[in-house]
């Protein structure tokens, strides 16, 4: 890191440079693209939280959180998570500080808003992000969303 990231909200102003985040080739089977994310926040504009990761004034990144949502889906909100939805750190950009930053953030916002749980998703296999998330402290809960393994980190209350 080159100057002390930040997150953007999606505006008018950095929207193409949002869109313009790519992951490394080898990767881009392993998470939706951004402009995927977009469409899911639009539609979703309750529960998305989504944010352009910037470096002084570059782009290195996207991620997007959840807060508040019904993991069931059954409609009983009695099992209620935030977490980080989607992480696509730009190629190039990787093993910078750039995910840790994302997911530091995403927790400090967890906190800020009463929560004391993070919940995040990875693509399994040996060549997926499972190790970075655990070295954070993620632990898998034994769930999967899909064809990802969930995991779980208790945080310290705000």
């Amino acid at each position: 890191m080159t100057h002390e990231p930040h997150l953007e909200k999606i505006t008018p102003a950095n929207l193409d440079a949002a869109l313009g985040i790519r992951v490394r080739p080898d990767q881009e089977h392993r998470v939706a693209p951004v402009v995927k994310s977009l469409a899911e926040a639009y539609v979703h504009p309750d529960v998305a939280w989504p944010r352009l990761i910037v470096d002084g004034d570059r782009p290195v990144g996207f991620l997007m959180a959840f807060f508040g949502i019904d993991w069931k889906g059954d409609g009983s909100r009695d099992d209620v998570r935030s977490g980080l939805w989607r992480l696509n750190i730009a190629d190039g950009e990787q093993g910078r500080g750039y995910g840790r930053f994302a997911v530091e953030a995403v927790a400090a916002e967890i906190r800020h808003r009463g929560g004391t749980r993070f919940t995040t998703t990875w693509h399994p296999g040996p060549t997926g992000p499972a190790a970075f998330y655990l070295r954070l402290g993620f632990r898998p809960t034994g769930e999967t969303s899909g064809t990802d393994e969930v995991g779980e980190m208790e945080l310290a209350a705000p």
